[in-house]
């Protein structure tokens, strides 16, 4: 299967605009023969909102994400995109795995980063589920949440094979270790590939780190970005799994008694 990832300067609060960004990355991906898109955290709305996230929330099954499953049905590729989803009274940073048949997946993101995450959106307490995709078992995660072990591990013994995780990940003196270390460590102890999908550039007060990348299972980077706007590309295979599970096999020789 072929993963493009779009690392992508957010127009913030503009939801218009980074739709006709990412259906111009999905026609170049689909051109390349990709099956799958993946885009950043709350790429749809922009990240840094504060308050204006409570105005610009909708509804999964509203004009955003309405107008990501058009994309994706016209392009004929899965799009994977951030967004703000309301739900009654709350809001959740939420990414939606939007098929070219129409089905989609959501994810609400558990762990929330900072004062203003915390005052913008509420947290989920379900856990990520896995499904299937091109043959792949695929899990989500946002950001944040990938940092805490015990989240991409529970997607392995869930049975996940590919790991997606939209991010904004600040510029911070800690940013270059959690993107050029901590993703293809994940992916490695986990054996799973990962698509770490960042955004870049300037938004209000942010200034994004970029370095988004794609890892495989035996924690090689298939594909990584610098800090400007680009499309990445990579195959992943299932082959490459069983190579890395045979060669260092973490999750079969867990010891889970010892650990709690």
């Amino acid at each position: 299967m072929k993963i493009a990832l779009l690392q992508m300067q957010p127009a913030s609060g503009a939801p218009e605009r980074n739709l006709e960004t990412i259906e111009k990355a999905a026609r170049s991906a689909a051109a390349f023969g990709a099956d799958m898109l993946v885009t950043p955290e709350l790429s749809l709305s922009g990240y840094a909102l504060g308050a204006d996230f409570a105005e610009i929330a909708e509804p999964l099954d509203g004009a955003m994400i309405g107008r990501l499953r058009q994309i994706a049905e016209t392009v004929g590729i899965a799009i994977v995109a951030g967004f703000p989803e309301r739900d009654g009274e709350h809001v959740f940073n939420s990414a939606a795995f939007v098929c070219a048949d129409g089905t989609v997946q959501c994810y609400r993101k558990c762990h929330l980063y900072g004062e203003a995450e915390k005052a913008a959106f509420q947290p989920s307490d379900t856990k990520p589920a896995v499904f299937e995709f091109n043959s792949f078992r695929v899990g989500m995660l946002i950001c944040f949440d990938v940092e805490f072990p015990e989240m991409t591990r529970g997607l392995a013994l869930a049975g996940a094979e590919l790991v997606i995780v939209p991010t904004a990940l600040p510029s911070t003196a800690d940013s270059p270790t959690i993107s050029q270390h901590m993703i293809p460590t994940r992916a490695l102890e986990n054996h799973v590939f990962m698509v770490y999908a960042d955004l870049c550039g300037t938004e209000r007060h942010l200034t994004y780190f970029g370095g988004s990348v794609i890892a495989g299972p035996d924690g090689r980077e298939l594909a990584r970005a610098g800090r400007n706007e680009a499309l990445l590309m990579a195959e992943i295979e299932h082959a490459v799994l069983e190579s890395a599970r045979a060669e260092n096999p973490y999750l079969a020789e867990r010891r889970p008694e010892l650990y709690r």
